[in-house]
């Protein structure tokens, strides 16, 4: 059996949730399939088997109904700056790739990323590889393991797949396909349109034009989509609702390196979610929560540029609730200090006695807590059980008497404010629940069968499946 990879005209044309799609399809057909990227940046990242791997591949692992495990995705870039990245490689931190040069890093993560490749193919039947912005990016090809080394590797299949919204669609295709060696442009055997809108029948004469052109077919149209499933970056995060529909307003704090942002999609189902840019934004909202940071000091710097910083600590003292998770925990104590971690001293917000320490080990670990008795206004979270992960550098300590309501250092109150270093809380139906008062009526597997329903309805299954000896 083959191996079909995804790939792209650009990036968000759509190549995470058309490859989530095709593993749940497969996963049904009864396919042992497995996805895998062979590097993705993202600061959205998820806890398996071994360190940590890119969100969107995580939600693959779950669309083919398979445990996620590093080898998924071998290398995962997080950006802390416009010129400056943490490199994830096997799960793990590797900080001397981190300060090496982008052409010269290529080659030194290539064993990684073969190494996984082999060991997922040699476990599944079948293995569909996503790839990373566009196979044409021609001052790159040198080094492009994302898409065309990953391809020649698994002797994969291509689907290529375009954003029609953006419009030029078929030249994105054409310009693609044009532009890679015929080698590589062999290997591409259907073209997919994707977020389209209006009747498709007014597509015609252009596939047929392009496969002219190109002897490629078009194998799918896929609607635009409404789909519950997080964004693969936090980038393209929703608006809120305009009309106000009863539900509570949740606000979320949205600093320039905010990560982990994926765990708060659920809200959508029970709240009207709010992205925090200015403290005029926290007018209204019943919980305001401070999200994880890839770079907590510059992030805290930036809430004092806004004037949030003091918005939010008036808010605290007026008793209504503030949540800080993880790197927002940090925040809310009262020193943050470096011992080589590559963050820089600074004051925090003060909201609860803390403080953390910034050092060189990176924590990435899932982990089971139980909150344990907590006063007004957090008492309705007492006694309640949450798995999660952690995913962090900063050690925190107390520094002087403050509630410990999760054990193990895990999390901290005081009045109206709460700190967790546990990411996924607010992902438990029951923790939603207490603290807002509604449980979210559909899971992640809803979401992933409905988002496969609706993709695979424009889609041509009996050309794909016989790209991969299915048929």
């Amino acid at each position: 059996m083959r191996a079909l990879m995804v790939q792209g005209t650009s990036s968000w044309a759509g190549k995470s949730l058309l490859t989530t799609a095709l593993c749940r399809h497969f996963a049904r057909q009864g396919v042992r399939v497995a996805p895998f990227k062979a590097q993705n940046m993202s600061n959205n990242a998820r806890v398996v088997d071994g360190g940590e791997i890119g969100v969107a591949q995580y939600l693959q692992a779950r669309a083919a109904r398979v445990v996620p495990d590093v080898r998924m995705n071998p290398v995962l870039i997080k950006p802390e700056a416009d010129t400056r990245s943490q490199v994830v490689v096997d799960g793990i931190v590797d900080q001397r790739l981190g300060a090496t040069g982008w052409r010269e890093r290529a080659p030194l993560l290539w064993p990684a990323i073969s190494r996984a490749l082999a060991s997922l193919q040699a476990e599944y039947e079948l293995i569909v590889l996503e790839g990373a912005g566009s196979p044409a990016e021609i001052n790159l090809s040198d080094a492009d393991a994302a898409n065309l080394g990953a391809a020649r590797a698994a002797d994969a299949a291509v689907l290529m797949v375009s954003d029609i919204d953006r419009g030029g669609a078929f030249a994105h295709l054409f310009g693609t396909w044009a532009l890679m060696a015929p080698a590589d442009r062999a290997r591409v055997e259907g073209f997919v349109l994707n977020k389209f809108r209006g009747d498709p029948a007014l597509l015609s004469p252009a596939p047929e034009m392009l496969a002219e052109r190109t002897g490629v077919p078009t194998v799918g149209v896929v609607p635009w989509l409404r789909h519950e499933l997080p964004d693969e970056d936090g980038v393209a995060v929703a608006a809120e609702p305009e009309r106000d529909d009863g539900r509570p307003v949740v606000g979320i704090v949205h600093y320039p390196a905010a990560s982990n942002l994926d765990e708060f999609k659920m809200l959508e189902q029970i709240a009207r979610v709010r992205w925090i840019r200015r403290p005029g934004d926290l007018v209204g909202a019943e919980l305001v929560v401070l999200p994880g940071s890839k770079h907590v000091t510059v992030d805290l710097a930036w809430l004092r540029e806004t004037g949030l910083d003091v918005a939010i600590i008036a808010r605290a003292r007026s008793g209504l609730r503030v949540l800080g998770i993880c790197g927002g925990l940090q925040m809310l104590g009262e020193e943050l200090r470096d011992a080589g971690g590559g963050e820089a001293d600074a004051d925090g917000l003060g909201l609860l006695p803390l403080r953390t320490t910034f050092g060189a080990e990176k924590l990435t670990v899932r982990t089971e807590a139980r909150f344990a008795e907590l006063a007004d206004p957090w008492a309705p979270l007492s006694g309640v059980a949450l798995q999660g992960y952690e995913i962090r550098q900063g050690h925190t300590e107390a520094t002087a008497a403050v509630d410990d309501v999760l054990a193990g250092g895990h999390g901290w109150a005081r009045g109206a404010v709460l700190g967790i270093s546990v990411h996924g809380a607010l992902e438990e139906p029951e923790v939603l629940r207490r603290l807002l008062g509604a449980r979210p009526a559909r899971t992640l597997d809803d979401a992933l069968d409905d988002l496969t329903d609706a993709v695979t309805a424009g889609l041509d299954l009996a050309a794909i499946e016989t790209m991969v000896g299915l048929r």
